[in-house]
Parts: structure tokens; sequence; C-alpha cells
């Protein structure tokens, strides 16, 4: 993806509601990203999109842009780590954009973490994409949108039934990369989470895997629903 352009092409669309100021939208999963464009000019009005993988790419689109973008909406995993700083930085540098920032990771620090670093919104990406226009709108209008305590929406079970890593004959850091897998987070995510090697965490898969006796991760979230994973 940072091999193509940031712009994506305007919405061929003569609605007079669309919006005349741009949008911008860092997630490091083209598609994903494409997705997210495509609706914020059909859905949401915006004549002007453009992508970027990256901070790096973010900050260079943000500068070809020749003006501010009303909207940035960013994974808050990228391929080079969290967007925090990013965020930080975009809140200090353009206080006029709105910043959305969008995690399917239902970790209830996320969201806290995301608040403090400056941004003006945040929404699981299991959320609707109605849910997602509302959310748009309140924030170009100049308010703030952050989501219920996830940890208050998680089954009661996944809350008070804990595993520890001993139990399952796992060490503490198998137990936290099993911890993470059952998140639904991928090989890639959790090694920067935890600053290792995809390699190592691949590792740690195939020994976690053949203790809990099964052959894939999905096997082994199926197996594990419902419990909470304890390193100690």
């Amino acid at each position: 993806m940072n091999a193509e352009p940031c712009f994506f092409p305007p919405a061929q669309r003569s609605d007079p509601a669309v919006r005349s100021g741009h949008a911008l939208v860092v997630d490091d999963h083209p598609l994903v990203a494409r997705g997210l464009a495509q609706f914020l000019q059909s859905h949401c009005g915006f004549a002007q999109v453009h992508l970027a993988a990256d901070g790096a790419g973010c900050q260079r689109c943000l500068q070809e842009m020749g003006v501010a973008a009303s909207l940035v909406v960013l994974d808050f995993w990228l391929a080079d780590g969290s967007a925090l700083e990013l965020v930080a930085r975009l809140s200090g540098q353009a206080p006029q954009t709105r910043l959305l920032v969008l995690s399917g990771d239902e970790d209830p620090a996320i969201q806290g973490k995301v608040q403090a670093a400056g941004a003006h919104g945040f929404l699981l990406k299991q959320a609707s994409p109605e849910r997602f226009a509302r959310v748009v709108e309140s924030l170009l209008a100049g308010g703030t949108c952050f989501a219920p305590a996830v940890a208050a929406r998680l089954p009661l079970a996944r809350r008070e039934l804990p595993l520890h890593a001993a139990d399952l004959g796992l060490t503490e850091r198998q137990a936290e990369v099993l911890s993470l897998t059952l998140r639904g987070l991928p090989n890639k995510r959790i090694a920067l989470m935890l600053a290792l090697s995809e390699a190592t965490v691949k590792e740690h898969m195939g020994k976690i895997l053949a203790k809990l006796g099964v052959s894939n991760r999905i096997e082994a979230i199926n197996l594990l629903k419902g419990r909470r994973i304890e390193p100690r």
C-alpha cells in the first residue's frame, strides 16, 4: 500500500451535501482503507479522501493536501506500532482536525489511552456502518464520541473465569501470546504488542497449540471460549 498514491479519487456525484473538506484514512490494510474511504464519500459526504498506511505516510499526505483535513480516521494498530504517538502529534499540529480512532481490539484500556492522546472519538470496528456515520457527523459538528467501557459489555463468564498458565502447562510468555490470540489478534499485532518478532510468535503458537491438543488457533479460541488467561 505504501507504493500507491495517497489520494483516493473524488466521488462522482452531484449531491450538494458533498463536503468541500478532505478526509484521511490511516490503515495498513488496503481493503479496509479503501472501504472506509468509499463509505466516507458515499455516506458522509466527503468529496476527497486520502489514504496512508502508517505514520510517515499520514504526515506526507497531510503535507501534500495543501489544506487542513477535516477528519482523520486511524486504525489503532498500524504496521509501525500503535497510533498513540501519531494521534498526539496530529492533535498538537492540527487542532482543527477531528481525530477518530478505530480498533478491533476490545482491550478496555485502549479507549482511555486514545482519549488521553488527544483523539476526539473511539469506535470498535465491530460497530455498524450507521453507527460509524453518526460518530463522524458528531465529530464534525464539534462533539466527541467514546464508546461505553468495553469490559462492561463482555459476557460475565469472560470476566470471571480466569485460567492460569500453569493450568495449561504454558510458560508466562506463551500465556501472554495465547491471551492476545483469544482476543482475535493476528500474529503481527501480537508481535508488536509483546516486542517480539513475528517468527517468535509463530513458534510460541505452535507450542501452545500442541499443549492444548488442537490443530489451529480457531480451535484454540473455541476450546477456551469464556475463559481469561492469566500469565501467572
